[in-house]
C-alpha cells in the first residue's frame, strides 16, 4: 500500500468517527457553541465541508481554484470564516449531507491522482498524501473542538501521527508567520504513542528537544488547548518558543486557547 493510500484510508476513519459523533444531534446541539469563539458544531462542520470542496476544486481544476486563491487573498483575515458562515445557513441534514457527499469525492479525487501529481494550494503545491495528512489533521482537530462542546472524551488513536507530522514540519512556518526568523538547528521531537511506541523526529543529538504525549503535542499544534495544560516540555530557548506558537495550519496566526490550569 502506498503512503499516500494509507493515510487517504486513516483519514477516512477519522472523517466516520466524526460523522458518527454529529449524525445523531439535534438541532439545539448543532447550533450549540463550541471552545472555538463564535463557532458553532455547524460552524464547525461547514468549515470541514468548505475546505473538503476547495481542495477537491484544486485537485480537479486548478484554474477555477486560483480565483480562490486570490479571494483569500483579497481578505486573508476573514475568508475561511465568511466561507463557514456561508453554510451554517443550511439545514444541519442537508449540511451534513454535503459533507459527506464531498468527502466522498474528494476521496476519489485523490485515490485517482497520478504518481507524482503536486495540487495547488493556500501555500506551496502538495502531494497527494500531503493533502490528504493535512484534511485528516484538519478533521481531527475540528472534532476536537466538537467533542469538547458535548462532553464527549475520545480516545487518542494512530491516526495521530499523521497531525504530529504536519505539526512539526510546519515548526518554520510557525515562527515565519509571526514575523520571527525561525531557528537555524533541528530540533530532537520525542512523542510516546497511546500504545507505548515512541515517535521521534530530527537528530538524536539535537541539543534543543521536545517531548510528551502524541496525544498533547497535537493538542498543542492545532491550537486546540494551551501548553499550560499539556504534558509538552522544551528543552532550549527557541524550542521552548515554538511550544507558544507552534501551528499545524495554514494561513494567519491563531488565536489560541487561554490556559485552564492544568499538566504544567
Amino acid at each position: 500500500m502506498s503512503d499516500a493510500a494509507a493515510v487517504l484510508d486513516d483519514l477516512r476513519n477519522e472523517s466516520d468517527e466524526l460523522d458518527t459523533l454529529v449524525a445523531e444531534l439535534s438541532g439545539d446541539q448543532w447550533a450549540g457553541s463550541t471552545p472555538a469563539a463564535g463557532w458553532s458544531v455547524a460552524h464547525q462542520v461547514a468549515h470541514l465541508t468548505w475546505t473538503d470542496e476547495v481542495a477537491l476544486l484544486a485537485a480537479t481544476d486548478p484554474d477555477a481554484f486560483a480565483v480562490e486563491v486570490a479571494k483569500a487573498q483579497a481578505a486573508p483575515d476573514s475568508f475561511v470564516d465568511q466561507a463557514a458562515e456561508e453554510l451554517v445557513a443550511v439545514e444541519p441534514a442537508a449540511l451534513l449531507a454535503r459533507w459527506r457527499d464531498g468527502r466522498e469525492r474528494l476521496g476519489r479525487a485523490l485515490r485517482d491522482a497520478p504518481p507524482g501529481t503536486r495540487i495547488p494550494w493556500y501555500g506551496p503545491p502538495m502531494s497527494v498524501a500531503s493533502m490528504a495528512t493535512a484534511r485528516l489533521m484538519e478533521t481531527w482537530a475540528h472534532g476536537q473542538d466538537i467533542a469538547d462542546a458535548l462532553g464527549v472524551v475520545r480516545g487518542p488513536t494512530a491516526r495521530l501521527r499523521h497531525v504530529a507530522r504536519i505539526g512539526v514540519r510546519a515548526r518554520d512556518y510557525a515562527f515565519l508567520a509571526r514575523g520571527i526568523k525561525p531557528p537555524g538547528e533541528e530540533f530532537r521531537v520525542e512523542l510516546v504513542a497511546p500504545g507505548g511506541e515512541l515517535i521521534a523526529y530530527g537528530p538524536e543529538g539535537a541539543a534543543q528537544r521536545v517531548t510528551g504525549p502524541l496525544y498533547d503535542f497535537c493538542l498543542l499544534v492545532t491550537q486546540r488547548a494551551h501548553r499550560l495544560d499539556l504534558a509538552v516540555r522544551a528543552v532550549g530557548a527557541d524550542a521552548d518558543q515554538w511550544l507558544d506558537i507552534a501551528q499545524a495550519f495554514a494561513g494567519p496566526p491563531g488565536p489560541g486557547r487561554v490556559p485552564k490550569g492544568g499538566a504544567r
